[in-house]
This record gives C-alpha cells, structure tokens and sequence, in this order.
C-alpha cells in the first residue's frame, strides 16, 4: 500500500478518491475522521489521506492525480460575442453560452 494523496480539505480528497475509483483503482482514505485531533497532532499529520491497495498501480494513480490539476497559468477571458468577463474555469461564456476562443 502507498500513499498517492493528501490535501487538508476533506470533500477534495473524497473527490480525488473517487475519480481514482472509477479508473478501476481500488483505494482508501486513512486519516477520515482524524481532523478534530488538530492540536493533539500535527494539522498536517491529521490530513485525510489517498491510499492504494495494491502498489501496481501506484504509478497510474498519480498520473490521474496529475491531470486534475488546476493549470495556474490559465487567465479570466472576454467573451467576444457580448464581451462579458468570464472566469478560467469557464469553456463557454456564462452569459451567452458563446465558446471560449482558440
């Protein structure tokens, strides 16, 4: 077993969790219910962990965890059709459901 993730956000790591699971990874958190230790323990030895059972796929666990990474570089966009200001995240503007520009 090793460990593939961490993050001190419970609903993130449950996420990552289960797109790993769905890519037919079989894994499991450690640490769940360690958050109200804070203050006994480390905050950072209290963060729910990614876990995978069998080490074989250590390998393509990260390499999903790597996908899923937000691209830091990535800047809000001008809609061109109506020129509303639209956040990175977005791939169609929010107002006109215009397509982001290539």
């Amino acid at each position: 077993m090793k460990m593939v993730y961490t993050h001190e956000n419970y609903f993130i790591v449950s996420n990552v969790k289960n797109i790993i699971d769905a890519q037919g990874i079989k894994t499991f958190v450690k640490n769940e219910f360690s958050q109200s230790a804070v203050g006994e323990l480390s905050a950072t030895d209290s963060w729910p962990e990614i876990w995978v059972f069998d080490d074989a796929d250590f390998d393509n666990a990260v390499a999903i965890i790597a996908t899923l990474q937000v691209d830091s570089k990535a800047v809000d966009w001008t809609c061109e059709n109506c020129l509303e200001k639209n956040s990175s995240a977005f791939e169609l503007c929010w107002s006109c459901q215009h397509e982001l520009p290539e």
